[in-house]
């Protein structure tokens, strides 16, 4: 199992949208923040009238036989208020590895709890045919609201799992691709049913072994442009114009950005010390005639 590809776009998708262009907390655009993979307090969703999710569930099909295992590694933001800014914290929550036999007998079920954020996974497994079954990951928020009948967003994002998504890797089978599955497969692909989550093969090119379902749509096996020096954290992701953007921003819009989030500074200390040659090479590059 080769996780580096892996760990990187799941690091550029559980940032996707922290803080966004001009990255100032004052900006109009980063009032309203985290549109991808958000799971809110069920409480919060019922509010809402069902505009909301407060669970993600996730379906996909492996080959191998009883004795297989499944480990799955479940990622997302916890936002805490800092200075009228709710700034991210890194969470990750990991299982053992469960062989799909006891997850077809019995769903494997583990909570977590960050302070006011409780929450839990379930994998569960249903054998479709001979070699042949259907893995279910379901992420749940189970936090209570502050206070009941509390509709408001910001409060509620303190309190909810935030850019939420997972990794799954089969110890000896192969996932098998929900985007571009092979013909006998298509109709067993056809009965997985994902909310909120986009399952993917990833790692290196060919690896079947391990699945990256995100809040966002992904291919089969994406990766992370070689140009590029770093996130952004801005939805378009487009390195050479945010860049150079970033480089106009004036002495007090810096001052600002310096002063607010830690790695919105980081970006703007990154962008002001690239070389000139590394924006040649933002300029694009030709990786395909078709």
């Amino acid at each position: 199992m080769n996780l580096s590809a892996v760990e990187k776009i799941a690091e550029a998708v559980l940032y996707e949208g922290y803080i966004l262009y001009p990255y100032r907390p004052s900006a109009v655009k980063n009032r309203q923040r985290f549109n991808f993979g958000v799971l809110y307090p069920r409480e919060y969703c019922d509010l809402q009238l069902g505009t909301e999710a407060w669970e993600m569930n996730t379906e996909c099909l492996v080959l191998g036989d009883a004795s297989m295992a499944i480990e799955v590694k479940v990622r997302f933001l916890q936002l805490v208020s800092v200075q009228e800014w709710q700034e991210g914290i890194d969470r990750a929550i990991s299982s053992p590895l469960v062989t799909l036999g006891a997850l077809v007998d019995q769903p494997f079920r583990q909570s977590f709890a960050f302070e006011a954020l409780r929450g839990e996974f379930e994998l569960s497994a249903l054998e479709l045919g001979e070699g042949l079954f259907k893995v279910s990951l379901a992420i749940r928020n189970l936090s209570n609201l502050e206070s009941a009948g509390d509709s408001n967003r910001d409060a509620a994002l303190l309190r909810s799992v935030v850019s939420v998504h997972s990794i799954l890797h089969a110890s000896g089978g192969e996932f098998v691709s929900s985007f571009d599955p092979p013909e006998h497969l298509k109709a067993a692909a056809a009965t997985c049913q994902n909310a909120g989550a986009w399952p993917v093969l990833a790692g290196e090119e060919g690896q079947k072994d391990l699945i990256l379902s995100a809040p966002i749509i992904l291919y089969d096996y994406p990766q992370i442009a070689p140009e590029s020096a770093g996130d952004l954290f801005d939805g378009t992701e487009i390195d050479e114009i945010l860049a150079l953007r970033i480089l106009t921003m004036t002495d007090e819009e810096k001052r600002e950005v310096r002063n607010g989030d830690d790695r919105a500074r980081q970006i703007l200390e990154r962008t002001e010390m690239l070389p000139p040659e590394h924006f040649q090479k933002l300029h694009g590059s030709l990786r395909s005639l078709r």
